[in-house]
């Protein structure tokens, strides 16, 4: 990781964590299972289906209709339908499958996966260079694109599946906006309830929801089989050679076909890489293919007049007349899950962002007792409401949010292929005759997605792009100012074992216990300089608390605590957590005896230490990026919330800071 990862826990700027131990890939063997193993493999790839494939599987709801309605329309007949279809097979096949599923799930980070998981693997390997920095950013700008992601998602979704009146009634298209946007921001305000509860029901709904895609495709293919040659290749090549950048363009919505691939991977730690390969291969990726393939059946066996009005909505005239309207409720149902999922998403690698130091605190709710991932983090949750309300408003349609579709996920597409690459070579070492082909196959596969999406730029890719270069700048100009703060307060720090022994003999000792937290292992904190130089005393046991947050998800017990005795009742502690757990301070130091003996919070005062930012002669950043971080800094939730700190036993020190 880079030196701006490599922050600790303690100050108001810098009380995020720090990433410090490199992690490593674990590919466990399998053991043989018993019936209880497989039972408890059933229920987690049942529960992956109605958490984890959400955003793809409601891709069928607009990904084949904008290939032919989109920016850049198609001619409906035979060459151009099984073209398509034969595209979103191979592009569900390399991508979705081989990529991810096949390749990425098995980088996992003591089960995690995810940019971020995957950058904090990777980067301990490459050591400080300037690899493991640009290692880092890519990541940081996969993150950021998720943000603008996690708006358009929830937009497009629940409006193409609302757009499905129109098909049972075409009276009732001035009700499309307003159930609309209502449904989102209903969405938006349960989310502080949490989803325990309403995650009971997601796996049955979702499972109902793919089992209907898939009859409806078969349905339609029995009727006209022939549209299954184009699992043959050779339909998208021949779609290519007649059409050429005509077909390229048609890649900029042929991939909504494949969105929510990330997410695959980003959920792999709540179920797991097998139960999600058995949801996946078993069951999504078929029911997938056969409502795209049924889509295809049903429009060729149309006359033109008919094909060209059923293209404008084709996955709800799939189903017969009378059955429309469940259909329509169904698939609302189901793009409202797959809108909370992604919801989640965004709280679960804010958070991981904000352990990783990349993000400055945020108040943060636990939604469960008993699962530590459900979280809930207010700012975040709004900020995401207010950009879909933008979005909607704007674009006004599902078809018009669906060119602003694409260029996010394939950017993230395109990084994680980068990082991929350099998996293959420092972690996994394979040999050049296999890293080369399989790389460059990916890059192709996936620059080729990418360049096609840029053309769509300017009819509403500008939206995702401007969201992830605003979430990229705050999010490097936070880690960039931690480290500069870091820096200044290490430069005149004075180390802390001198330190004990001038202060012993020269201040009174009263009962208790005081922690300072600090950000570093170096040096004294300012509270505690203060403290003695204000108050004159020291309390029987001083300790000098530093969290340190680690580039794995989770660290074990024996590993939690490091201890330096520095004589006269001093210490230096050093509490470690992964990037996936909570930094519960108290609940850390209550079943534990180090430092001299238990801990008892009624005898044990927290001292923080707060900065504030003055003009630097020489500023280590520009002006605009040191006054964006004063901002950032003075709005961070406090780090007695983010410690779990007692409120009755802390104390505030105020300091001053050039950077």
């Amino acid at each position: 990781m880079s030196d701006a990862s490599r922050d600790s826990a303690g100050s108001n700027a810098s009380a995020d964590g720090a990433v410090v131990d490199p992690a490593t890939a674990q590919v466990e063997a399998v053991p043989p299972k018993s019936h209880k193993d497989v039972n408890s493999l059933g229920k987690l790839a049942f529960g992956a289906i109605g958490v984890v494939f959400g955003d793809i599987g409601t891709s069928p709801l607009y990904a084949f209709r904008e290939t032919f309605v989109g920016p850049h329309p198609l001619a409906i007949d035979e060459l151009h339908i099984l073209g398509v279809v034969s595209l979103i097979f191979w592009s569900m096949t390399l991508v979705v499958s081989i990529q991810y599923v096949g390749i990425l799930m098995r980088a996992d980070n003591k089960g995690q996966g995810g940019s971020l998981a995957l950058v904090a693997l990777i980067s301990g390997k490459l050591s400080q260079s300037r690899k493991s920095g640009l290692v880092v950013l890519l990541g940081v700008f996969a993150t950021a694109l998720f943000y603008g992601d996690s708006m358009i998602t929830p937009a497009v979704s629940v409006l193409s599946a609302v757009e499905g009146l129109t098909v049972v009634e075409s009276r009732l298209g001035p009700l499309v906006l307003p159930i609309a946007l209502v449904l989102l921001i209903a969405l938006f305000l349960i989310q502080k309830s949490g989803t325990a509860k309403v995650g009971a029901l997601f796996a049955p709904v979702m499972v109902i929801y793919f089992v209907v895609l898939a009859v409806l495709g078969i349905w339609h293919l029995v009727q006209l089989p022939h549209v299954l040659l184009a699992l043959n290749p050779w339909y998208a090549i021949q779609f290519f050679l007649t059409d050429k950048m005509l077909a390229f363009l048609a890649l900029g919505s042929v991939v909504l076909a494949v969105t929510g691939s990330e997410a695959l991977y980003s959920d792999m730690g709540h179920f797991g890489r097998g139960p999600m390969r058995i949801s996946w291969f078993g069951f999504v990726m078929p029911c997938l293919l056969l409502n795209y393939f049924g889509q295809a059946a049903l429009i060729l066996g149309m006359d033109d007049a008919s094909a060209a009005q059923a293209m404008e909505n084709p996955f709800f005239h799939l189903a017969p007349e009378s059955l429309r309207l469940p259909l329509v409720i169904l698939a609302t149902c189901a793009t409202f899950i797959a809108s909370q999922a992604v919801i989640s998403g965004a709280f679960s690698i804010t958070h991981q962002a904000m352990q990783l130091g990349f993000i400055p605190r945020l108040s943060t709710r636990h939604t469960s007792e008993h699962e530590v991932g459900q979280i809930y983090i207010p700012f975040v949750n709004f900020a995401l409401m207010w950009g879909v309300i933008v979005l909607v408003l704007i674009f006004r349609n599902s078809s018009n949010l669906a060119s602003a579709y694409g260029i996010a996920v394939t950017g993230a597409m395109l990084i994680d292929t980068c990082l991929m690459t350099v998996l293959f070579v420092v972690l996994w070492q394979w040999p050049k005759w296999l890293t080369v082909p399989v790389a460059l196959l990916f890059f192709i596969v996936d620059g080729t997605y990418f360049a096609a999406n840029a053309a769509k730029i300017t009819d509403g890719g500008w939206f995702p792009l401007l969201i992830g270069f605003i979430a990229f700048t705050l999010l490097t100009t936070w880690n960039r100012g931690r480290r500069l703060m870091r820096d200044r307060m290490t430069e005149a720090a004075l180390p802390l074992n001198v330190f004990a022994k001038s202060a012993h003999g020269s201040a009174a000792r009263v009962p208790g216990t005081a922690i300072f937290m600090a950000s570093t292992n170096v040096g004294v904190p300012s509270a505690l300089l203060h403290n003695i130089k204000h108050n004159k005393v020291l309390h029987e046991r001083v300790i000098v608390l530093t969290v340190e947050v680690q580039d794995e998800p989770w660290v074990e017990p024996d590993q939690r605590f490091s201890v330096q005795n520095l004589g006269e009742g001093f210490y230096r502690l050093t509490l470690r957590y992964g990037f996936m757990e909570e930094t519960d301070v108290p609940a850390a130091l209550a079943h534990t005896e180090i430092c001299g003996g238990p801990f008892e919070m009624m005898k044990t005062s927290f001292f923080l230490s707060r900065q504030t930012l003055l003009p630097s002669a020489k500023p280590g950043m520009a002006i605009w990026r040191e006054k964006l971080f004063a901002w950032m800094m003075r709005n961070a939730a406090s780090a007695m919330e983010f410690f779990r700190l007692p409120t009755n036993r802390v104390v505030e020190l105020g300091s001053q800071v050039e950077i």
